[in-house]
């Protein structure tokens, strides 16, 4: 009979060795990363194309002095509602008062002349030729008068149309002139204002081949409603609309020029402000992938498409648009395609992964995108 004891050594010994080997075949083995990863999706998306803008009321015009003197009252302030015809300036008339004078005696002197002459010239005692000078001479008077006095009236300078009081940089005591080249203010009309802006001659095409209608006109009756994106980065609360447009292409700049009118019931736009008009343009029927998904090289963008056996491949796509913090793809990707959402930069190609399957609709929630 055996030894107990042997027995007990050896089944000691034989389990030993097996916990042994199973350790050596699971020590060169490393859990696989996990990535998440996300299906691609076909969705409607609207992007806008954005210009420069400069802002312009409807109706603005240069208040300038016709005569020159100094300004002895500034009877408006900045921003001061105005009627057409409504005193802005007053310039000193003291000169011109004293020519003023001095005109009025020439025309009463002329006009007795005259009337000194008619008898004379009735009773034969001297020529027609006399008279008909002396008449010209009370004509050539009276224009005189007049013209000192239409100065006179020029010193009061009054507001050509109805709207609003500009900047007033000038102030009692400036001299001004009718060649000064800054005006004396700007009165603008600004319940609607004009939006000036210009896009490359691609562009343009561009717009009017995807815009619906025959003739230019048609496109602009179909062009979609504009944005407008002030200084300070907040979109304007009232959409414009696109209303000219000059149809040729300057040959200086290669640029076509536009003009947006937008309402402006707060006044909060003002003449001269600046921006940059937002022209919406959807994208339907395209893959969506996220922004962070692709990965840049040598201008060219990649993802990483999930396969079989969770190994990875290295795809290039052909960029539509980018909009917000997606990415519209015109080729590479299709519609159920699994794609590696973040940490790209860690794959390489033909890499092993375990994939973590995310929503896209959670993602574009998460990173506040509104689909069409």
């Amino acid at each position: 009979m055996k030894n107990p004891m042997i027995v007990y050594l050896f089944a000691v010994l034989v389990l030993y060795q097996s916990c042994s080997e199973g350790k050596s075949e699971n020590s060169g083995k490393t859990p696989l990363p996990s990535f998440p990863v996300f299906e691609v999706p076909v969705k409607s998306v609207t992007g806008y194309e954005s210009y420069p803008v400069s802002i312009e009321g409807m109706v603005s015009s240069a208040v300038r002095a016709k005569v020159s003197g100094y300004i002895t009252e500034v009877l408006v302030d900045e921003g001061q509602a105005v009627k057409k015809g409504q005193p802005l300036f007053k310039l000193e008339t003291q000169s011109l008062d004293e020519d003023a004078d001095a005109a009025k005696a020439n025309v009463q002197a002329a006009k007795v002349e005259v009337e000194k002459l008619k008898p004379l010239v009735e009773k034969g005692i001297i020529g027609g030729v006399q008279l008909e000078t002396a008449r010209a001479r009370l004509a050539q008077a009276e224009a005189a008068y007049k013209s000192i006095a239409a100065s006179i009236n020029y010193a009061t300078i009054k507001s050509p149309v109805e709207g609003y009081v500009g900047g007033v940089p000038f102030r009692q005591g400036a001299l001004v002139s009718p060649s000064d080249p800054q005006p004396l203010t700007t009165v603008s009309q600004v319940e609607n204002m004009f939006a000036f802006f210009s896009m490359n001659e691609k562009d343009y095409l561009n717009m009017l081949q995807r815009t619906q209608g025959q003739s230019l006109d048609e496109k602009l009756n179909h062009m979609p409603q504009v944005e407008l994106e002030l200084v300070n980065g907040q979109i304007y609360a009232h959409k414009g609309e696109i209303k000219t447009v000059t149809g040729q292409v300057n040959p200086s700049t290669g640029t076509v020029n536009f003009r947006a009118t937008f309402p402006n019931p707060d006044r909060l736009l003002a003449h001269g402000n600046s921006g940059m008009i937002r022209i919406p343009k959807v994208y339907e029927g395209y893959p969506l992938i996220t922004e962070i998904s692709a990965t840049e090289q040598q201008g060219k963008a990649y993802v990483y498409r999930v396969g079989a056996d969770s190994l990875v491949s290295r795809v290039p796509v052909k960029v539509q648009a980018r909009v917000d913090q997606l990415v519209v793809v015109e080729e590479g990707v299709r519609e159920g395609d699994q794609i590696v959402y973040e940490g790209a930069g860690k794959l390489r190609d033909q890499s092993k992964i375990r994939p973590q399957m995310v929503d896209f609709d959670s993602i574009a929630q998460k990173l506040k995108i509104a689909f069409k």
